[in-house]
């Protein structure tokens, strides 16, 4: 290629990197991409969410003491004992001694107690025929989800603590029925032959690939819809502003068309790499790195094989989009009317999207996603997350690529012939014969 292709180029990256629309978009984009990494942190802090609920309850009166095993004070101090244990409680168990021999009194102590702050809502025990009490949880927010599971969960180890000390069960047994299953998951891959049994990923190599597949596939649909939109609308706008018709006396239709595609593709990926630093930035934070290190999330675990596979499937599923839009772009005279020309291939790279973000992650293995990874238009989706958390044989994935590749070749030559005839067709919008009596015309 001569220096013409790359002066095409250049002014492409430049004229969309010089916008204050693309600058202010880009910062909005990072700005709300970092406020969403760290919303729960920023909540919690103003939410006080930092420090554990207070949740009270009434110890056990005189007249309710005697043999009975889950009593008001046995329950509340195992309560207490079992948060006391976490490394960062979510509650804190606050007792309170009986005001009186009366229910109604000692509930109104309660509620006293939260209306002065001291507790956040407290718990009440009912006689239960089964043993164990009812226990009810009295707050004045609406909505407790969280400490009511967290009770939940509480009050179930509590309850077999208790079954078990007043069992006589021995320290071993007691350990033994306390001790929790372990259970691992192994991927294993049986393309290879028997030598591969076995040698497949770790749970935690799992989630890392599963990760690693969501960032790929949505990586992808926003490089398609952001080129593919400013592909089609900057010829769309060199159409209408009768720029074209200079443009090409200078250069020739197919360089400028690919020059456009490869000027847009710099132009996106440094808008993307803009944004995975933005995100690696945040995710960096401590508040968020603790987080991720309790996930079991480690960059270590990243598959580099499915990292080459998955740039490969990005940069032809990148290709066949951005060559359909700019054919697209080459036919349309005014930018009223883009949306509307654009919106079938839209729609293509939606349904990719939508087969793996609601199909593909749960089931990789669906007859859907095996389907839609030999079909070209899909397949930089459904064959990403096929790789990255099943197995599909070798051959399947480099038939992919080669279906893949030889669309692009045939959109590629199409979308060259519609450009060459499309950039200088004006006034209404051309029919598909127009377009074929123009693409047979232009030699």
């Amino acid at each position: 290629m001569n220096s013409s292709f790359w002066t095409v180029v250049g002014f492409t990256a430049r004229n969309k990197l010089r916008t204050k629309a693309f600058i202010v978009t880009t910062l909005i984009i990072a700005v709300i991409m970092s406020i969403g990494i760290n919303l729960p942190y920023i909540i919690s802090q103003f939410s006080g969410e930092g420090k554990p609920t207070a949740v009270g309850y009434m110890e056990t009166r005189e007249d309710q003491l005697g043999s009975q095993l889950f009593t008001a004070s046995h329950i509340g101090s195992l309560l207490t004992e079992y948060y006391k244990q976490q490394p960062k409680p979510e509650l804190e168990i606050v007792s309170t001694k009986p005001a009186s021999n009366e229910d109604q009194d000692n509930e109104a102590a309660l509620k006293q107690a939260v209306a002065d702050g001291t507790i956040d809502g407290y718990i009440t025990f009912t006689p239960n025929k089964e043993g164990f009490p009812t226990v009810t949880y009295k707050s004045e927010s609406l909505m407790e989800s969280k400490v009511s599971q967290s009770l939940k969960i509480a009050l179930q180890v509590v309850k077999q603590e208790a079954v078990l000390n007043g069992g006589g069960l021995s320290d071993e047994l007691k350990k033994l029925l306390q001790s929790t299953i372990q259970f691992d998951t192994v991927q294993i891959s049986t393309s290879g032959g028997a030598g591969s049994i076995g040698q497949g990923k770790t749970e935690d190599e799992q989630g890392m690939d599963m990760l690693t597949v969501y960032v790929i596939i949505i990586l992808l649909f926003m490089a398609i819809m952001i080129s593919g939109q400013m592909i089609a609308s900057e010829i769309t706008a060199e159409k209408s502003s009768r720029v074209m018709e200079i443009l090409i006396t200078s250069v020739a239709p197919l360089k400028a068309m690919f020059g456009k595609i490869f000027g847009m593709f710099l132009v996106v990926l440094l808008q993307l790499a803009i944004y995975v630093l933005v995100i690696i930035g945040n995710m960096s934070m401590p508040q968020n790195k603790d987080k991720l290190s309790s996930l079991g999330i480690t960059l270590s675990d990243i598959d580099p094989v499915l990292v080459l596979y998955a740039l490969l499937f990005f940069l032809t599923g990148y290709y066949l989009y951005a060559t359909l839009f700019a054919a697209i772009g080459s036919i349309v005279s005014r930018t009223e009317d883009l949306g509307q020309a654009v919106l079938p291939i839209t729609m293509l790279s939606l349904a990719g999207f939508y087969i793996c973000i609601l199909g593909g992650i749960n089931n990789p293995g669906s007859t859907l996603v095996k389907v839609s990874s030999f079909i070209p238009f899909f397949s930089p989706y459904a064959m990403v997350c096929r790789l990255g958390l099943s197995d599909p044989p070798l051959w399947q994935v480099w038939l992919s690529i080669g279906i893949l590749l030889a669309t692009i070749l045939g959109a590629g030559w199409l979308s060259a012939k519609i450009y060459r005839a499309g950039v200088l067709m004006y006034g209404k919008k051309p029919t598909l014969r127009e377009i074929g009596k123009a693409m047979r015309a232009y030699k």
